[in-house]
């Protein structure tokens, strides 16, 4: 029997926090009072992939304390647009994860978010916060993209266009007004330069991001910046004392769609949630042990390890990797969805023999975890009421290729193994400039570098062996040559033209048994 309280809420609108009492017998809700979380930690990005995952950890932290664990509020920002602040702000910060498998639904209602702001209208300003003698976490999920790194080297880009505006705010810690700070680098610099100035411990400071060695790259790009805006011993300090402990995170959160929306309703009796997004029921999360104050993540399923190098290796060549393929071959097989792509008895099959025999074959796991792990991923890659967009994974290929694809495809081949997977991978991704620029490319295609690759594959066009001479020489994107680099252009070029000559699903299919 419906309450009659969450009907009259129902009436009144969106999800709030007065409801939360009649709706805890219809949905799981936070076993704590919202109102009162004191912030402890400050995000930056509050994406779809933070409050899946990030959030929904540490409500789970926070109700094992009890008392004690409400001082882990977290104040997260989003970066860029505040369309999504606001809107949480309306909902009193609350919103619904939609945990999704073949076979149910499981909404939990997540109420982790102590505070939510938009970084260019938040009068204290995200350097003010971080500074906060009560924020003991500084957490990040700005994607790969949002370090401003030259993605070969993984260093601080000093040309990038932000790096460049926030170091003309001069010295850090000078100026109290760090709200036009651009980078996330500039804005943790004017930050702990603040902690340093007051003698305050200085927060931990995570990325969740999918960067290998995630920890010490954001260490080197603070320090660095601290460098160029001249203030060196800031940067000795930042190297010495600040942790920036290494994270593997995973789980599979698409972008949230209309049918998230209407599901929320539908559970929470009738309220909006249009902050609603969707989630698989795997969560992973692994974190470097470091000496400082903490929710209690690693009684809700994380895990605090003396070295991440094996999980995230394992995550960003066996996960990352082969979702980059399934998202480029499967669009260009006329596939929607990477679930469409997994299923599919051509592109899955590739998938499923890159990952294992190419992205998994280096990995510090023996055969049978290995094997087992695999097999997950290929299940959860399956998982129908997931729908992640070919345009979601695909996107920013050439911040994530060097990582993801040229270092495994690197270790291969200097092992003497092949590499038939990560070849068709390059081609397929090239394919997709090519398309794009003949405006024949049905999914939308983000990039850094769009317009640069987009003009290799126009003035190229029907020189594949220069298309790809072209695009693998980009030492910004793939670093140093491959070994056996003219056999790799020529393989690369032979994929091109095939996949301009036929259909994809054609040459994916011969590829299969070759």
């Amino acid at each position: 029997m419906t309450d009659t309280r969450t009907i009259r809420l129902a009436q009144d609108g969106f999800l709030n926090r007065h409801a939360l009492g009649p709706l805890a017998e219809r949905v799981r809700v936070p076993r704590f009072d919202p109102a009162s979380l004191r912030t402890g930690i400050v995000h930056l990005g509050c994406g779809n992939f933070h409050r899946a995952h990030q959030a929904v950890a540490t409500q789970a932290a926070i109700e094992v304390e009890g008392e004690a664990g409400l001082r882990w509020g977290i104040a997260s920002a989003t970066m860029r647009k505040p369309d999504l602040a606001h809107q949480l702000a309306r909902q009193d910060r609350l919103f619904t994860v939609l945990q999704r498998d073949a076979e149910r639904t499981h909404p939990i209602v997540i109420g982790s978010l102590s505070e939510v702001i938009f970084a260019r209208d938040d009068r204290q300003g995200l350097a003010a916060r971080i500074a906060d003698p009560q924020t003991a976490i500084v957490s990040l999920t700005v994607t790969a993209n949002g370090y401003c790194l030259e993605p070969a080297s993984g260093l601080l880009d000093a040309a990038h266009d932000d790096i460049r505006h926030d170091l003309a705010f001069g010295r850090p810690g000078q100026r109290r007004d760090t709200t036009e700070l651009r980078s996330v680098a500039g804005i943790l610099t004017h930050g702990l330069a603040q902690v340093r100035a007051a003698g305050h411990r200085p927060p931990a400071v995570i990325s969740c991001d999918n960067l290998p060695g995630n920890g010490a790259m954001l260490r080197a790009a603070t320090a660095a910046f601290a460098a160029l805006a001249g203030d060196d011993a800031l940067a000795q300090w930042i190297e010495t004392q600040v942790p920036f402990p290494d994270t593997m995170v995973d789980r599979i959160v698409p972008p949230p769609s209309d049918q998230d929306r209407t599901d929320a309703q539908a559970a929470l009796g009738g309220l909006r949630d249009e902050a609603a997004l969707s989630a698989e029921p795997w969560f992973q999360w692994i974190i470097t042990d470091f000496d400082g104050p903490r929710p209690a993540w690693d009684r809700v399923g994380a895990l605090f390890v003396p070295d991440v190098t094996p999980f995230e290796t394992a995550k960003l060549r066996m996960l990352n990797g082969t979702h980059m393929l399934l998202a480029y071959a499967g669009a260009l097989a006329g596939l929607e969805t990477i679930a469409d792509a997994a299923r599919d008895p051509v592109v899955g099959t590739l998938a499923a023999r890159f990952m294992l025999d190419e992205q998994g074959a280096a990995i510090a796991f023996d055969d049978d975890d290995r094997r087992r792990y695999a097999a997950e991923l290929m299940a959860r890659f399956r998982n129908p009421a997931i729908k992640h967009q070919m345009d979601r994974i695909g996107r920013n290929g050439s911040v994530k290729m060097a990582s993801r694809i040229i270092e495994p495809m690197r270790e291969n081949m200097l092992a003497g193994r092949p590499v038939p997977g990560a070849t068709l991978l390059i081609a397929c991704w090239i394919r997709w400039f090519t398309l794009h620029e003949q405006d024949e490319l049905d999914v939308a295609l983000h990039d850094p570098r769009i317009d640069r690759l987009a003009a290799i594959c126009r003035d190229q066009r029907h020189d594949y062996h220069a298309q790809a001479e072209a695009f693998l020489t980009l030492d910004d994107v793939f670093g140093e040559p491959l070994p056996d680099h003219e056999r790799v252009v020529g393989v690369v070029a032979a994929l091109l033209e095939r996949l301009d000559d036929g259909d994809a699903r054609d040459v994916f299919r011969a590829f299969s048994v070759t």
